[in-house]
């Protein structure tokens, strides 16, 4: 059993204060001192919070989200978390005036001991101040094995302590530790069992979301379903069981409802970056480009100045951008592409003369080029950028897949994918998403080699030729690439409607039918849209009953 050093007696506790306002520091300098804490030290902004917490482990931080200047405080609490500056030991609480609930949500996600909303009262500010202290002590020993990864060890001290009665006030958070730490050792029936007695007493939302996590795990569907509908309901449980439902379908595969239910969790809690990446991977394997340049814009918003921040951020709206502009009407894409290149250009001032993101920038500029239709602008651009030698980010690489096979380079672009396949660690959330990714682009690349406007055009160019085949099938391929599209959906119909009339549809063409029916019966049309959908659905019905 590991040796855990002794709790700290209230005289020697460090404190770190972050807040941009004097008074608030002096309120609880003053609150600290009556309970005996003297070592308290005060930071205005995250720069030299960190630096202080480079040389000092504090046994407490208090942070502000409106910290001065250089970061907010849930970006900087983030850091500390990451940097090991906080652990399971350290006391933590989170100040803020806002408590609008997608910050909330979003710093609950962090876990802070406490959440006190501005203004502070000193007498309330001692309470509690005195109480989490209190927890921490009497939970000190768990929470150092939990910090040490020996969650066996913090299940045998959270045992003995649940015997105690005089331990009885923190039962509630002793059992929250147990829970963890059984899921973290994936012993699902365990934690089934655990949480299902705790339901009996307790209506906390981490027992029943715990609850409906460990009935996935162990795929009791039926009674996994009939829980998360009700926690669904409440307003403690619907974003943690947002997260858990997600986590299993995306286990399952099923990354259409995977992909659905993290988008209401990001809308609930929009500053998680990681969330945010998941939703980005997920909209890329889904074929929604819209949802992706959202995906990509929400990371770099949030990151800026947090620990997650980088020019790639800033480069993956960029080229969202270009994905999403490729499926769009013409004035539609050209508004898109105006703002797109004012962003390029940012980026080049700012970051062009880095070598390896100068050349992602060029790359971008040729694609941009090409959804122009300046395609000879396009090819002199990738003269100097014809190497298929993967370089070490899996981004760069399929940006540079994605301008080959626009530019008709194709051999070139399936010579890269194979290469990138060999970099995808699928072990991970992200990696198998990715592989399975790069699985769907090697094939869609190898079976369509245009873009899903390409492919519309060329249909158009058929049906007025009457030659209606040849046009069903590259809008089939448009609506594979684009399965949002409605416009898509609405020409391929009206080519199914006369094909209908004129012959016998065949089993691929009504799975079409039923693909664009679910399609359009759930999406927002315009008046001219549904009366179009209106008249190919009621031609092809009364040719199909």
């Amino acid at each position: 059993m590991i040796k855990i050093p002794p709790q700290k007696p209230l005289r020697d506790y460090t404190v770190l204060v972050i807040d941009g306002q004097s008074l608030v520091h002096d309120v609880i300098k003053m609150a600290l001192l009556e309970l005996g804490i003297k070592e308290v030290k005060s930071a205005e902004n995250a720069y030299f919070a960190l630096r202080m917490c480079e040389n000092i482990k504090f046994d407490m931080v208090i942070v502000a989200f409106d910290v001065r200047s250089d970061k907010d405080g849930f970006n900087l609490l983030e850091e500390m978390k990451f940097k090991g500056f906080i652990t399971k030991t350290t006391s933590v609480i989170f100040l803020s005036a806002d408590t609008s609930s997608a910050l909330v949500n979003c710093v609950v996600e962090l876990q802070p001991d406490d959440f006190w909303v501005k203004p502070l009262i000193r007498m309330k500010v001692e309470k509690r101040i005195q109480h989490i202290i209190s927890v921490k002590q009497k939970l000190h020993k768990l929470h150092y094995c939990i910090d040490q990864g020996e969650h066996p060890t913090a299940i045998y001290y959270a045992e003995r302590q649940l015997l105690d009665q005089s331990m009885a006030q923190y039962h509630p958070p002793i059992n929250r530790l147990i829970g963890e730490s059984l899921c973290h050792l994936m012993e699902y029936a365990e934690a089934e069992k655990f949480y299902s007695k705790l339901t009996k007493k307790y209506d906390y939302a981490w027992v029943v979301v715990g609850l409906a996590r460990t009935l996935l795990k162990q795929d009791k569907i039926e009674e996994a379903e009939e829980l998360t509908a009700k926690l669904l309901e409440r307003d403690d449980t619907r974003f943690t069981t947002y997260d858990v439902l997600a986590e299993y379908h995306i286990e399952k595969e099923d990354y259409q409802k995977g992909y659905e239910i993290i988008q209401k969790a990001t809308q609930l809690a929009p500053r998680n970056i990681e969330r945010n990446k998941k939703s980005w991977n997920l909209a890329r394997l889904n074929h929604d480009r819209a949802g992706q340049y959202a995906a990509t814009q929400n990371m770099a918003k949030y990151a800026k100045n947090s620990i997650h921040d980088t020019p790639d951020l800033k480069l993956n709206v960029v080229r969202a951008a270009i994905d999403l502009a490729a499926t769009l009407p013409e004035g539609e894409a050209n508004r898109l592409l105006t703002k797109t290149e004012k962003d390029i250009d940012n980026l080049e001032n700012d970051f062009g003369k880095a070598s390896q993101l100068g050349h992602q920038i060029n790359i971008a500029r040729a694609r941009v080029q090409n959804v122009r239709r300046n395609k000879k602008e396009a090819e002199e651009i990738m003269k100097e950028y014809m190497d298929v030698r993967a370089s070490s980010s899996v981004e760069d690489n399929l940006d540079k897949v994605k301008a080959f096979h626009e530019l008709g380079y194709w051999e070139q672009s399936l010579s890269l994918l194979d290469k990138i396949k060999d970099q995808i660690e699928d072990d991970s959330f992200i990696g198998q998403v990715i592989s399975e990714y790069i699985e769907q682009e090697s094939k869609e690349r190898r079976d369509i080699q245009f873009s899903p406007k390409e492919l519309g055009e060329m249909a158009s160019a058929h049906y007025k030729n009457k030659r209606y085949k040849p046009a069903f099938n590259l809008l089939s391929q448009a609506l594979q690439l684009s399965p949002q599209n409605s416009n898509i959906a609405i020409s391929l119909l009206k080519v199914l409607a006369i094909l209908a009339e004129d012959f016998k549809l065949d089993e691929e063409q009504k799975e079409e039918v039923e693909k664009c029916y679910v399609l359009l019966d759930s999406t927002m049309l315009n008046e001219t849209q549904s009366q179009r959908y209106t008249e190919y659905k009621d031609r092809i019905d009364k040719i199909l009953k």
